[in-house]
C-alpha cells in the first residue's frame, strides 16, 4: 500500500519539476532549496520498498545531483556515521 502512495506522489512532484519554469541541477534553480531536502529522503524510502523509479526521471536526476554534494551524501542515512560527529544528548 505504501509504494502506492508514493507514487502518486511522485507522479505529481514529477510532473511539477517538468512544468517549472526554473529548471536546473536541482527541483528550483541551480542551488538546492527546501525541496530537495525533503525530496531525497523521499527518494530513500522509495527504495526501501522497492518502487521503480523509471517513470520518474527528473526526480531521478535531481537525487543524483543532490548526492554529488558533500552535505547531501553525509546526511545519507546508509552512510556509516562518524564518531564523535554527532551531539550526545545530556541527561
Amino acid at each position: 500500500m505504501v509504494p502506492h502512495w508514493i507514487a502518486l506522489n511522485f507522479a505529481a512532484i514529477e510532473q511539477g519539476l517538468n512544468d517549472s519554469r526554473a529548471p536546473g541541477r536541482f527541483c528550483h534553480g541551480d542551488a538546492p532549496t527546501m525541496a530537495d531536502i525533503f525530496l531525497v529522503p523521499q527518494i530513500f524510502n522509495a527504495g526501501r520498498v522497492k518502487l521503480d523509479l523509471a517513470p520518474y526521471p527528473t526526480i531521478r536526476r535531481v537525487n543524483e545531483e543532490c548526492l554529488k554534494l558533500e552535505a547531501f551524501a553525509a546526511a545519507h542515512p546508509e552512510r556509516p556515521a562518524r564518531r564523535g560527529q554527532y551531539l550526545k544528548r545530556k541527561t
